[in-house]
């Protein structure tokens, strides 16, 4: 689920989805923005790999977690490593 497997590929995978969402964080955005960004992004590079609100949501836990991006006043923003 969160590594790729020989059951989930890595565009499914958690840390892959989480890799996406911070290329796409490159200044901060709402959480609506950036799961538009993510599913517009989905759309035209990864139309057979859709995901759904909820591993996106997982996707951002992940990130958290490990300190790659902080949510602060209603933005989304990535951590400078």
């Amino acid at each position: 689920m969160i590594l790729p497997t020989k059951h989930v590929r890595p565009d499914r995978a958690l840390i892959g989805v989480g890799a996406e969402i911070l290329e796409i964080l490159k200044w901060p955005m709402t959480m609506s923005r950036l799961w538009d960004e993510v599913r517009g992004r989905r759309a035209q590079h990864a139309p057979n790999a859709p995901i759904d609100y909820q591993w996106f949501i997982l996707a951002l836990d992940l990130l958290y977690t490990i300190g790659a991006l902080d949510f602060d006043r209603g933005l989304v923003r990535r951590i400078a490593s």
